[in-house]
């Protein structure tokens, strides 16, 4: 019984052994790692982003780019009869073209959403001057390209969208007096050897469509590669990219950039003054004269003095505003 007992234990532990050597000798060797899959990472860049933009012409400003005299503001709610102003005032609200990508001068806050900057209370002003509430507002977002457009289909009723009075627009619509005087600069990396104009030959720069920044940069850098964009924020993407080298516009505009990054700077000397007036349409000189006496309004009881400091203080201290010059 024994001897049986022990051979019946070593055949078990033999069909055991078996057993582990076969299983084994199934397990297939792990197979070498495929290579991970690839893909080239492409950089999102702005919807209707144009390089190498074409040659623009040189604005001419041999024209008299004075505005219509004012006339005195009636009271509120009591807009003269068959007036542009009474038209509005009986829709109830003004409707102003701007945007919403110019920092400072017209940009939507993040906490609260509203829009809000410079332009904006600008244009709240000449609310308040019809209704007595500067809110009665409805905006109307446009590009730079947009606004001559938008007032001759009389799409708005002003356009306060750091609009630069010159002899070509003109000839299509009407302008208010300045409200604001800007020049034109370059924003560049902090890290980059771009200082001044001359620095931007055969460099790749950003600027909004339909603005006069393109054509003076050409005439005084004739080998400058233009980038154009819908709006300036779209320009401060591309800088931040690596997609251009430098930005140009507008002082108030670029501060309001460098506002947003702090890896990016103004430099460099005046290319040109930017007078900035409100647009309207040329069959309304009613408005732009009553625009004009709201203009004259806030020039003289500070208001143009508080809403240059609460949006452009960034740009130092300033004495007294554009004074208006009238062609009539």
């Amino acid at each position: 019984m024994r001897s049986r007992t022990a051979r019946s234990r070593v055949l078990a532990v033999l069909v055991l052994l078996l057993t582990a050597v076969t299983a084994a000798a199934c397990i297939r060797a792990p197979a070498p790692p495929e290579e991970p899959p690839t893909a080239e990472a492409l950089t999102p860049t702005p919807p209707g982003l144009v390089t190498n933009a074409p040659r623009e012409s040189v604005t001419s400003q041999s024209c008299d780019t004075g505005s219509l005299r004012p006339t005195p503001l009636p009271p509120v709610g009591q807009m003269p009869r068959g007036s542009t102003m009474e038209q509005i005032f009986q829709r109830g609200r003004l409707i102003v073209g701007l945007d919403i990508g110019s920092n400072l001068f017209s940009f939507r806050d993040p906490i609260t959403g509203d829009i809000q900057g410079f332009d904006v209370d600008i244009a709240k002003e000449i609310a308040r001057a019809i209704f007595g509430d500067p809110n009665r507002v409805e905006y109307r977002i446009l590009t730079s390209d947009d606004r001559i457009t938008a007032l001759q289909d009389r799409d708005v009723d002003v356009v306060v969208k750091t609009l630069s009075i010159t002899c070509d627009r003109q000839q299509e619509i009407a302008f208010s007096t300045v409200y604001y005087e800007a020049s034109q600069r370059i924003l560049a990396l902090r890290n980059s050897t771009i200082t001044s104009a001359a620095d931007l030959a055969d460099k790749r720069v950003c600027a909004a469509r339909g603005t006069t920044s393109i054509a003076r940069l050409q005439a005084q850098v004739p080998s400058v590669r233009m980038s154009t964009v819908s709006t300036w924020a779209d320009c401060l993407v591309v800088l931040q990219q690596g997609g251009v080298d430098a930005v140009s516009t507008d002082d108030a505009i670029l501060a309001g950039l460098a506002e947003q990054d702090p890896y990016v700077h103004v430099v460099g000397a005046s290319l040109g003054d930017e007078p900035y007036g409100v647009g309207m349409n040329k069959d309304s000189p009613d408005l732009v004269r009553f625009v004009n006496a709201v203009l004259d309004k806030i020039r003289a009881d500070g208001t143009w003095y508080e809403i240059y400091n609460r949006w452009l203080s960034i740009l130092g201290p300033v004495y007294f505003p554009p004074q208006p010059r009238y062609r009539d």
